[in-house]
C-alpha cells in the first residue's frame, strides 16, 4: 500500500495499538502524528525514531483527549489530516452500583466523546479535498458485553454508533469511516498483566493465556498490534473504497460466538 503524502492522525500512540497502527501507516509511506496526555523527552525520541526508520515525517503532539478542547486543538495543530485513526482508550473495572462516577465520565470522554471530537474538525478538510479515512478503534465490547465493564462497553458500542452515522454523513464524497473491533491484543499493558494472573491461577503462561485470558476468544491466540495496525493501512487503501459504515472484528473469533 502506497500511502505517501498522506498524514495520519493517531490518538493515544505512544504504546500498545495506537502505535502498532502509527507503524503501520508510517511502513506505508504517511507522514504521522503521534498523541498521548504526557509530553516528555520518550514521546519525541518515538517520533524521532519511527521518522528514522521509515523515512516519512513523524510529529508528537501532546493532548489530554479527556477535554474536548484538546481533542480539537490536536487535529488543528496537526494542520488537518488524510487519515483520522480514533484509539485513545482507558479502562476501569467495578459493579454498576459501585462504579465511580468520575471514572464513568472520564471513559466516555475518552473513549468516546474525543472521537466526536476529532472527528468534527478532521472532516471539513477531508470534504475540501475529496478524499479522507476515519478508522474508529472500537473493541469486541463495541457488539458484545462483559459485566463489570459497564462504561468501556457503553463508549465503545457509542464508537460503532457514531462510526455509522459518519459513514452515512460522508457517503460519496470520497471519505469512509469505519471501526475495527480487537479481541485481546498482545500489548505491554496485557504482557504485564501475564506473571500475576500466572501466580493467582497457579498456572503456567501459556495456560493462562489460553484457558484464562484467552477463554472468549476462540483462536486462543492474542491479535497483534501489527494485525490491527495492517486492517487500518487497508481501510486506507483504494481497495477499501467502498468499504463504510461498518465494523471489522480481529478477535480470533470472539463475536461469532
Amino acid at each position: 500500500m502506497d500511502l505517501k503524502g498522506k498524514r495520519a492522525i493517531v490518538t493515544g500512540s505512544n504504546s500498545g495499538i495506537g502505535l502498532g497502527v502509527a507503524e503501520e501507516l508510517a511502513r506505508a509511506g504517511a507522514d504521522v502524528v503521534l498523541n498521548s496526555f504526557t509530553d516528555n523527552d520518550a514521546d519525541h525520541a518515538l517520533a524521532s525514531d519511527m521518522s528514522a526508520r521509515f523515512g516519512v515525517t513523524v510529529r508528537y503532539i501532546r493532548a489530554d483527549l479527556s477535554k474536548a478542547e484538546d481533542a480539537r486543538a490536536l487535529v488543528e495543530q496537526a494542520g488537518g489530516c488524510d487519515i483520522l485513526v480514533n484509539n485513545a482508550g482507558i479502562q476501569h473495572v467495578a459493579p454498576v452500583e459501585d462504579f465511580p462516577v468520575e471514572q464513568w465520565n472520564r471513559i466516555l470522554a475518552i473513549n468516546l466523546s474525543s472521537a466526536f471530537h476529532t472527528s468534527a474538525v478532521a472532516l471539513p478538510g477531508m470534504r475540501a479535498r475529496g478524499w479522507g479515512r476515519i478508522i474508529n478503534i472500537a473493541s469486541a465490547h463495541g457488539l458484545t458485553a462483559s459485566p463489570f465493564k459497564s462504561a468501556y462497553v457503553a463508549a465503545k458500542h457509542g464508537v460503532v454508533g457514531l462510526t455509522k452515522t459518519v459513514a452515512l454523513e460522508t457517503a460519496g464524497q470520497g471519505i469512509t469511516c469505519n471501526a475495527i473491533c480487537p479481541g485481546y491484543v498482545l500489548t505491554p499493558l496485557v504482557e504485564a498483566q501475564i506473571p500475576d494472573t500466572m501466580k493467582q491461577y497457579n498456572m503456567d503462561r501459556e495456560t493462562v493465556i489460553r484457558e484464562v485470558m484467552l477463554l472468549r476468544q476462540p483462536s486462543r491466540q492474542f491479535a497483534t498490534t501489527e494485525q490491527i495496525g495492517g486492517t487500518a493501512v487497508w481501510l486506507s487503501s483504494p481497495y477499501a473504497d467502498q468499504v463504510t459504515g461498518t465494523t471489522i472484528s480481529v478477535d480470533g473469533g470472539w463475536t461469532a460466538l
